[in-house]
């Protein structure tokens, strides 16, 4: 059995071509399915649908021999022990700095909200900034609005939820988009078939 591991969303709706050029097709939806593990048109190929931060711990620990995730948790993950062949080029936003729409440029100390713990502080440390963070899980554009932060850092696509809450984005701090990593050992003892299909991929990817 071959398991891919994706996180429902954005993320899953720009795979969905990829997979049906190398000929994986779900039969289950996981929008109108509560099922996490979706079987496919092959009888050894199944896709497990998880949150995005989850992917790199499902491949690494073996749980899923392939993923597909945001090049943003794989950095926050930081983990030595994930091949990462291919960028995807899906999915793709950035990951900014956002404070309220004109507050004073952010220097000296300062208190961060985000769910990118070990990005934010390389990039402050990086920056000079002194910079405390502190941990949320959601709803990030709150934080500036209530004081609990001076600032976020956030991924942003159109940057509309920014503007609706008062915030505007600031500092790029990287390019994101969605990577396929895969499982060590997996590569090794199923090599037969997992080549192939990142093969797939890069060849679906060249002709784009």
């Amino acid at each position: 059995m071959l398991t891919i591991a994706v996180s429902k969303g954005r993320i899953y709706d720009d795979a969905l071509p990829l997979l049906a050029e190398a000929n994986i097709i779900p039969i289950d939806d996981p929008k109108t399915s509560r099922k996490l593990i979706l079987r496919t048109n092959h009888d050894n190929v199944q896709l497990v649908i998880i949150r995005a931060t989850d992917v790199p711990t499902f491949v690494e620990y073996g749980a899923a021999d392939l993923g597909i995730a945001g090049k943003d948790v794989l950095i926050e993950h930081d983990s030595d022990n994930l091949y990462e062949p291919l960028d995807l080029k899906i999915a793709c936003c950035k990951l900014m700095t956002a404070a309220p729409k004109g507050a004073p440029n952010i220097s000296g100390r300062v208190r961060v909200a985000t769910k990118y713990i070990k990005t934010a502080e390389r990039y402050f440390a990086s920056q000079g900034i002194q910079a405390e963070i502190i941990k949320l899980y959601g709803a990030m554009e709150l934080a500036p609005l209530v004081g609990l932060a001076d600032c976020i850092v956030d991924v942003v696509d159109t940057g509309n939820t920014l503007r609706a809450n008062g915030l505007e984005p600031r500092e790029l701090i990287m390019d994101i988009s969605s990577r396929l990593v895969v499982n060590k050992a997996s590569m090794k003892m199923k090599h037969s078939i997992i080549q192939p299909l990142i093969d797939q991929f890069e060849k679906t990817l060249a002709e784009r």
